[in-house]
Formats: C-alpha cells, sequence, structure tokens
C-alpha cells in the first residue's frame, strides 16, 4: 500500500516539476527572442483564466491600435507579437521623464489545453488585448456505453 502512494505522490511531483519546466522554458525563450531584437523591446503583462469552455488571455497594450498586433494560435501555443511607437508631443525638445514601454513585443503562451482554434477570438479594447480560446471537450475518461449485439 505505501508503495502505491509514493508512486502516486511522484507522479503529482513530476507534473509540478514538468510545469515549472515548462514555465521557466518560455521564459527563456521569450528572453531570447528579446534580446535578439531590437532596443526598446518590452514584455506586456499577461493574464490567463480558465473557465469551463474557455482559456482566456488579457494583455496589456495600451497606445496599441489593432493593425500593429499579431496574434498566431498553433496546437502547442498562442503567440502575441507587435510594436508600439514612440510617439514625443509636438514641440518636444527633450524628456525630462520616460517610464512608458515603446518598441517591439513579443509573448508566448504556453497552452496545456486542446482548443477550438477556427473558433478562437481576439478584441482589442481600451489597451487591454483579450483572446478567448474555446476549450475542446475533455473526453479523457469519459465512459460510453456500447450495445452488444446477439449475432446468431
Amino acid at each position: 500500500m505505501r508503495k502505491v502512494h509514493a508512486t502516486i505522490f511522484d507522479r503529482t511531483e513530476l507534473e509540478r516539476l514538468r510545469g515549472r519546466v515548462g514555465r521557466l522554458f518560455v521564459a527563456l525563450q521569450e528572453a531570447s527572442e528579446m534580446v535578439a531584437g531590437e532596443a526598446g523591446a518590452w514584455l506586456p503583462p499577461v493574464d490567463l483564466c480558465e473557465s469551463d469552455g474557455f482559456v482566456t488571455v488579457s494583455v496589456e497594450i495600451p497606445g496599441v491600435r489593432a493593425e500593429q498586433v499579431e496574434v498566431t494560435l498553433t496546437n502547442e501555443q498562442l503567440k502575441i507579437r507587435g510594436r508600439k511607437r514612440k510617439g514625443a508631443p509636438r514641440g518636444v525638445i527633450s524628456h525630462l521623464c520616460s517610464e512608458r514601454s515603446f518598441g517591439q513585443f513579443a509573448r508566448t503562451i504556453p497552452l496545456r489545453w486542446p482548443v477550438r482554434k477556427n473558433d478562437a477570438t481576439a478584441e482589442l479594447k481600451d489597451g487591454v488585448l483579450t483572446v478567448r480560446l474555446p476549450k475542446v471537450e475533455d473526453r479523457r475518461g469519459a465512459e460510453y456505453k456500447i450495445e452488444v449485439k446477439e449475432r446468431e
């Protein structure tokens, strides 16, 4: 009995470790993309939420228009890329303080859920890009009744 409990514990720990390594890999990949890109690259903050039917990704990109953003989706990841142009007010000779981010940005979000790519939507409103990814119903572990017919 003890051996079975240890195996379950090991699998749980292995899943946690796999998740941490996956997040670390994505962070390293994003960092290397930013280093390879232009000066002034930045990472917009992201919220990732899950409900019964959807995975929702919200990205803060104030000052960016829809035509400046590219959203791509594969089976494994959602990629959001774009560029925010620096626009100094007219008549400005020099900046006394500049804390806003400008330049190229990119975020890669690994997907751990099967999603319906054809039904995904993206909307930009008030500086927040919201991507809704409808989840595919998970059929693993579902029980189906199969009719048994008598053969003569």
